[in-house]
């Protein structure tokens, strides 16, 4: 099952409207997507306007693929169920987005494993077929280590007294 998600605030049909032709294509693929408030009517697609966060923690868990928005809910949503995840930023331009900070997010963490960035509608396309079955990351754990946690403490708390701590080894 693939899952495709347009996040919580807002629809993202430019998205919806290249999975659904791409399931027209793929009968054999079950996809489940969450659409948000939209006239958009997928004809191939299992859809969905919201959902709980425990069933859509669910189906990113269950997918062999998360495809969305370049959100970060979604993207570490996905690294933490390790579930190979496709982004499609939003794009400022086109009103999909107050401006293309999803399109610095999809720059910074393109080559972490498990992560597939799609700049265009064509190459969703491509990569949907490349993607579809591959193979899944290593998940991340649900909470930061605690040397992470220490160093911020540790900042945080010397901020406060006007130094900064040295950074972890």
């Amino acid at each position: 099952m693939i899952f495709a998600t347009t996040g919580s605030q807002m629809p993202f049909d430019r998205l919806i409207r290249v999975v659904d032709e791409w399931a027209a294509t793929h009968p054999e693929k079950k996809i489940v997507a969450q659409i948000g408030v939209t006239d958009l009517v997928p004809a191939n697609l299992e859809t969905r306007t919201t959902m709980p966060p425990s069933e859509f923690a669910q189906l990113v868990a269950d997918a062999e693929l998360v495809v969305g928005h370049a959100g970060m809910g979604t993207i570490l949503t996905a690294f933490r169920h390790g579930t190979p995840v496709l982004v499609l930023p939003r794009r400022g331009d086109l009103q999909e987005t107050r401006n293309d900070h999803q399109f610095a997010t999809a720059r910074r963490l393109a080559d972490r494993p498990g992560l597939h960035v799609a700049l265009d509608e064509a190459s969703l396309l491509a990569a949907l077929d490349r993607l579809s079955g591959c193979d899944r990351p290593e998940p991340i754990p649900p909470h930061a280590s605690d040397e992470l946690i220490d160093f911020i403490r540790g900042f945080v708390q010397g901020h406060r007294e006007g130094s900064t701590p040295n950074t972890p080894s």
